[in-house]
């Protein structure tokens, strides 16, 4: 089993010491058996300090027993167990919920499969520095802006996420350059605020929808690069059907949005 890794200096050995807040990874699986394991390790080593949650969709190939194994073994790691394949959006509502229960400050979206790179994880949480001159309320790790990479996606991938990422902007007219990423932070002010049960979308389309509400609430959304390693083991999840559904749901969006625009639009003319 080859673990990748991307070199890591000491900036990124750990979250940034002036992060203060309690931070949970949460981690979302179905059949990660090969990859939870190497994806816990790099976690727990790169950031001692955050707490994970992995939120198993009952794995048929013992994901769930391997996430309760690395539980008990480390008070840090939390697991919960769902009964069926219902989603990764509903899969994260619920780890959120969870998460502010607990009483977390912020929360972090991360992949099972290793795509996502832990020792990057400080760069991710440095503009939610409340202590800095324009803090960030959510930060999307975009493999799209200055410095962000892409590895070993064949060049039809590739295509297929930048033309999603500029169907969003064109529809949504959302200024983010990755908007469909999936390594992210929150605060949780910002997830109170969205009221997660009325998200709707069920797969990878959730990404969009939580960073544009967050952008239309009037949240700051702020991007940093990251390296994007396609997975070495397992089965990717995303099919047809996500595609489709991230198509319908991004059009309806943006048409029912319209008649909200023009009325702000309006109203700011006749404050002119």
């Amino acid at each position: 089993m080859r673990e990748t890794a991307l070199p890591v200096g000491s900036e990124h050995a750990r979250v940034a010491d002036d992060i203060a807040d309690r931070i949970l990874v949460c981690i979302p699986t179905y059949n990660e058996r090969d990859n939870l394991p190497v994806v816990l390790r790099r976690v727990r080593a790169a950031n001692p300090d955050v707490d994970v949650l992995v939120i198993d969709d009952g794995s048929p190939d013992g994901t769930g027993e391997i996430a309760d194994h690395a539980a008990a073994a480390d008070p840090k790691v939390h697991v919960m167990h769902r009964s069926e394949k219902s989603g990764l959006g509903t899969a994260y509502v619920q780890g959120f919920e969870w998460g502010l229960d607990q009483g977390y400050d912020v929360l972090v979206e991360m992949d099972a499969d290793g795509s996502h790179q832990p020792e990057q994880l400080s760069g991710l949480l440095a503009p939610l520095d409340l202590a800095g001159p324009n803090p960030a309320d959510v930060v999307l790790g975009s493999r799209y802006v200055d410095g962000g990479e892409v590895h070993n996606w064949p060049r039809s991938r590739l295509l297929l996420s930048r033309g999603g990422n500029a169907y969003v902007r064109l529809v949504l007219g959302l200024p983010l350059r990755d908007a469909t990423g999936g390594y992210r932070a929150y605060r949780s002010e910002v997830l109170r605020k969205l009221e997660l049960t009325e998200v709707a979308s069920t797969g990878y389309c959730f990404q969009v929808d939580l960073a544009w509400q967050a952008w239309r609430a009037g949240f700051n959304v702020v991007e940093v690069p990251i390296t994007f390693v396609e997975r070495t083991m397992g089965e990717s999840k995303m099919s047809k059907s996500v595609v489709i559904e991230a198509f319908w749901r991004v059009a309806w969006w943006g048409i029912r949005s319209r008649p909200s625009a023009r009325r702000e639009r309006t109203a700011a003319t006749k404050r002119l």
